[in-house]
């Protein structure tokens, strides 16, 4: 068909139209996209957006918070930084950031004591301090930490081979301790020997597995304490030496003999039986959050008997396939009913608390008491296993009346490898490099050969 000069005139005034129409819509989306910005985060594990654990403390925040980022001009750490930043940003309009090159600040840079490059400065209700490395998991527990109008002292028994919260030995509790500090929590030993009470501005007391028997004046010092109201952290090892059977009675709970064993655990790919996973908690704010399981190593059964007055809920409790092992561990074992064993599920973990009412201002106080059935699973050695450091730092958030501080986990990355078979390969190389290439030019050549046929 031939076309006249009046034909394509108006043929080549729509395109000119079109590309105009064209070139506006894309400009007026490219304003709209400015103006009201839509992000979405299509990651497996969605490392882009603010976890839920850090959306809602945002929302408990009251007040602006000023980040100041000792930067250089041309440094590659500043996208990274603004886009950390911005994704709080989203949740807590009042948060600002502020790029400052230290080489123009240098009495400023070492009153604060910024050492590295890309090192922060976080303020909020009055409160200062600085991060190294910036990353949600970081600046969420400085926010915690920069909430707390004071740090809490929670002491730790010692005297009697307890674990340490400084201690570096595989049965010690030294990364935890250190873990603890990053939300404001202090440790510090407590020897009854040499200091025969309680300080009054402790928040919290942990008994941590003792080794040898406590002296009858100091059972008496740790009754006198919990009876006073004192929040408590019991963790508790199979055949306990400690000697605190009237504190276990005053708290109604009783040791059941042996240890925790489970024959599944090989299915799961555990190959020691008292090593006990624990997928499901219970309903309660320490274990609300966790999504993955703890791991208790070695742990002992409790029994509880209800309280006047005390709330008692199950933190912690082991599958159906386990029971109390009072035999020997080694070679093949099973459950034995015609032993003081007891088949599972088992419970490992306790939260009490009660109102106990106000001394000065007449308003209840609530006391809370933990007891966990292992103190392994806080250990150098089983700290990384699964859950184990969410759920500690939860029982201690709790313990000291702030349950609001969640323990934030950290995120992690499904599966990012692909891994392909040969075939499956050969197959991807045959269809890039062969099959697409000669589809196209085999239509390129049907469609060539059909214009050329209509001439």
């Amino acid at each position: 068909m031939r076309l006249d000069s009046s034909v394509r005139r108006r043929l080549w005034l729509q395109h000119l139209l079109f590309l105009l129409l064209f070139s506006l819509v894309i400009g007026l989306l490219a304003w709209l996209s400015v103006r009201y910005p839509v992000q979405a985060d299509w990651t497996a594990s969605g490392r882009n957006t603010l976890s839920e654990a850090s959306q809602a403390w945002l929302m408990r925040l009251d007040g602006p918070v000023r980040i100041t980022a000792y930067i250089h001009d041309h440094s590659p750490l500043r996208e990274g930084i603004s886009r950390l930043v911005d994704r709080y940003r989203r949740y807590k309009l009042d948060m600002t950031l502020t790029f400052v090159n230290p080489d123009l600040l240098p009495d400023q840079v070492r009153q604060l004591g910024i050492t590295e490059d890309g090192e922060l400065s976080v303020e909020y209700a009055g409160r200062r301090e600085t991060l190294q490395h910036p990353g949600e998991q970081a600046l969420t527990q400085i926010l915690q930490r920069l909430s707390r109008r004071q740090d809490r002292l929670v002491l730790f028994l010692e005297g009697h081979g307890e674990r340490q919260p400084q201690g570096v030995a595989n049965h010690d509790l030294g990364a935890f301790g250190r873990e603890l500090a990053k939300i404001g929590i202090q440790t510090r030993g407590l020897n009854l020997a040499t200091e025969p009470d309680i300080p009054a501005d402790a928040d919290g007391l942990v008994i941590a597995g003792p080794q040898i028997a406590l002296a009858v004046g100091e059972i008496r010092v740790l009754l006198s304490y919990v009876q006073r109201g004192g929040h408590l952290l019991w963790l508790l090892e199979p055949a306990d030496p400690s000697g605190l059977h009237t504190l276990a009675a005053l708290l109604g709970i009783t040791l059941l003999p042996g240890v925790v064993v489970d024959a599944d655990t090989l299915r799961l790919g555990i190959h020691h039986p008292t090593f006990i996973p624990i997928a499901d908690y219970g309903p309660h704010p320490i274990t609300a959050p966790l999504r993955a399981p703890a791991l208790l190593p070695q742990a002992v059964a409790l029994d509880s008997q209800p309280l006047a007055g005390w709330q008692t809920d199950v933190l912690l409790e082991s599958q159906s396939s386990s029971w109390t092992e009072t035999g020997s561990l080694e070679g093949q074992i099973q459950f034995d009913p015609n032993t003081l064993e007891r088949p599972g599920p088992l419970i490992l973990g306790l939260a009490l608390s009660w109102l106990k009412p106000g001394e000065e201002s007449g308003d209840a106080v609530q006391q809370r008491v933990v007891v966990i059935g292992d103190g392994d699973f806080l250990s150098n050695t089983y700290l990384g296993n699964g859950a184990n450091l969410e759920l500690g730092l939860n029982i201690f958030n709790w313990l000291v009346l702030d349950e609001a501080l969640i323990a934030l986990p950290p995120r992690s990355v499904p599966d990012p490898t692909l891994r392909l078979s040969e075939s499956a390969l050969a197959l991807l190389a045959a269809l890039f490099l062969v099959i697409l290439p000669a589809g196209l030019m085999s239509s390129g050549w049907l469609i060539w050969w059909f214009r050329r046929r209509r001439r």
